[in-house]
């Protein structure tokens, strides 16, 4: 209790919305990439000094949402310097023009532009996980690193209106984008984040299912500080030496409803990809919340062929 009440008293007030003229007056056509394949929203990737106005109500949303799943900075706003100055992110968003409202958005970082120093690229991810040579000199230079993606909480499926029916869809149309746009950037870099509500057995069989069916046999990233009360258990494991994936994944999504939970919907999503995504352990974040996140890496060309027709081959560059 005494821990909980001190992060309540450095926790800082969020900023008020940015007016929603000012908003629609930075997102002109100069900065959209397409429109999504559903809810007839819109696809924008600007840099900071471009919408400042926008990057400052994404910071505003970040903050709003991660603190309402149990994470976030503490912070006015979300926002470091990844997100701006000499080696700023991009940010991509999902627009909704009639209610003139962000839906959701991630960061992204093509990494072959990405300013480096003796350790490598630095990268949004470094501080959480080691990099082999190998990831650095063969792998990165084709990557884009992912980060911070949300949908904002009027858009979620759990908040019961339609509006969150293709929120997380409308995400995948910006990445099917990237796609095309980095022709030559054939893999998706990131992590995903489980909270510190999520029960600790929900948890521990979630990773052991990811480290079974999506395993880093190279070594490529690892955790710096591995999380301290789980390490992979080849007796959980085994239930699933004799199931398909689809099998095991309709075990594993039997088994958390028996637990009372669910698998996180982004983590869910990203299994659902392709076959030869990697998972890289999981770290812990106290930055963040104390929430743990997973390192994954997808590969853009074993993209299910329907995610593909989906949200790849559904754009094209005007």
């Amino acid at each position: 209790m005494q821990c909980l009440l001190i992060v309540l008293l450095v926790m800082q007030e969020i900023i008020n919305p940015i007016p929603k003229s000012i908003l629609a007056s930075e997102l002109h056509q100069g900065l959209k990439v397409r429109n999504t394949h559903y809810g007839e929203n819109e696809i924008y990737i600007f840099k900071d000094q471009q919408a400042p106005q926008v990057l400052l109500e994404i910071g505003r949303l970040r903050e709003l949402t991660f603190r309402a799943a149990g994470g976030g900075t503490g912070k006015s706003v979300d926002l470091d310097d990844f997100d701006t100055g000499s080696n700023a992110y991009r940010q991509l968003l999902v627009w909704n023009p009639k209610e003139q409202e962000i839906v959701g958005a991630y960061r992204f970082m093509v990494c072959s532009e990405a300013q480096t120093d003796q350790a490598g690229p630095l990268l949004s991810t470094r501080h959480l996980f080691h990099y082999s040579p190998e990831f650095i000199q063969n792998i990165l230079p084709k990557t884009i690193e992912l980060g911070r993606s949300f949908i904002q909480p009027l858009f979620q499926v759990a908040s019961g209106s339609r509006k969150g029916l293709f929120s997380l869809d409308n995400l995948w149309d910006g990445l099917g984008a990237l796609c095309v746009l980095y022709p030559h950037h054939t893999y998706f870099f990131g992590k995903v984040t489980m909270y510190t509500d999520y029960p600790k057995t929900a948890r521990d069989l979630l990773l052991n299912f990811m480290a079974y069916y999506f395993p880093d046999p190279n070594s490529w990233v690892l955790p710096k500080k591995p999380l301290a009360d789980y390490i992979p258990d080849p007796l959980i494991q085994q239930q699933w030496h004799m199931l398909s994936y689809k099998d095991g994944h309709a075990k594993l999504s039997k088994d958390l409803r028996a637990m009372g939970t669910h698998i996180p919907p982004l983590i869910n999503a990203y299994m659902s990809l392709s076959s030869s995504m990697r998972m890289f352990g999981t770290a812990l974040n106290p930055e963040f919340g104390g929430v743990e996140e997973t390192g994954i890496l997808v590969h853009t060309p074993d993209i299910y062929d329907s995610k593909k027709q989906r949200h790849i081959q559904s754009f094209t560059l005007q």
